[in-house]
C-alpha cells in the first residue's frame, strides 16, 4: 500500500513530492494509526485511511463531473489526489505506543494502545498539515490549502469563534475541493473504517 501511495502522489507531478515522501517516512506516517480509539487505530492505519479517502474523493469527483462537466476545472485530478493523500500528515508524529488495562471476559489484561503527544509541533490539525507540507517545499494552490486546512469541517468548529465559522463557510464557497475532501474523509472514516 505504501508503494501505491507514493505512486499516486508522484502522479501529481508536483515539485517537492520526493521530499514530502522522505519526511513522511522519517516521521512515521506509514506506521502511524489513524486515531487512538476511533477509526483504524492500528499500525499502518493512517496510510490505509489516506488511501481510503483518496479512493472516495476520486469516486466523488467522477460522479460530480458526470453530473456537471464544469466541475472538472474546479476539481483538478492532481489536487484531489494531493489533498486526500496528505490531509492528515499532521498525525505523523503525534501517536506514541503505550499500554492500558482492559477487562476482557471478566479478567484484566494489559493491552497495547496509542497515546497522543502534541509536544513536537503543537499546532492545530489542518493548519499543521498545510504548514508541514509547505515547510517541506510542496507548492499548494489556495484551494488545496483551504481544503486541507478545513477538512475537519464541523469537528473543527466546536470550539471556534464566529469569525472562524465564517472562514470555513467562505472557504467552502470559494473552493469546492473543501467540501469534496470533507465528504471523502467522512465517508472513509465513518463508513469504510468504522467496522475495523
Amino acid at each position: 500500500m505504501k508503494e501505491k501511495f507514493a505512486e499516486m502522489l508522484r502522479s501529481t507531478n508536483r515539485e517537492g513530492v520526493e521530499i514530502v515522501l522522505r519526511n513522511l517516512e522519517r516521521l512515521g506516517f506509514f506506521e502511524a494509526p489513524a486515531s487512538t480509539v476511533f477509526h483504524l487505530n492500528v499500525s499502518g492505519g493512517l496510510l490505509e485511511h489516506s488511501m481510503n479517502v483518496c479512493e472516495m474523493a476520486l469516486m466523488l469527483r467522477d460522479q460530480l463531473i458526470a453530473k456537471d462537466a464544469s466541475l472538472e476545472e474546479k476539481l483538478p485530478l492532481d489536487s484531489v489526489i494531493l489533498v486526500s493523500l496528505l490531509h492528515d500528515v499532521c498525525k505523523s508524529e503525534v501517536y506514541k505506543k503505550g499500554t492500558r488495562n482492559k477487562k476482557i471476559d471478566g479478567v484484566w489484561h494489559e493491552v497495547e494502545t496509542y497515546e497522543v503527544d502534541y509536544s513536537a509541533c503543537p499546532l492545530g490539525h489542518g493548519e499543521k498539515s498545510v504548514i508541514r507540507l509547505m515547510q517541506w517545499g510542496l507548492r499548494l494552490t489556495m484551494d488545496e490549502i483551504l481544503a486541507i486546512r478545513w477538512h475537519m469541517g464541523a469537528w473543527d468548529l466546536a470550539f471556534q469563534s464566529a469569525e472562524m465559522k465564517g472562514n470555513i463557510s467562505a472557504a467552502k464557497d470559494k473552493a469546492p475541493l473543501c467540501t469534496l475532501l470533507q465528504c471523502a474523509d467522512g465517508l472513509a472514516s465513518g463508513i469504510l473504517e468504522s467496522k475495523k
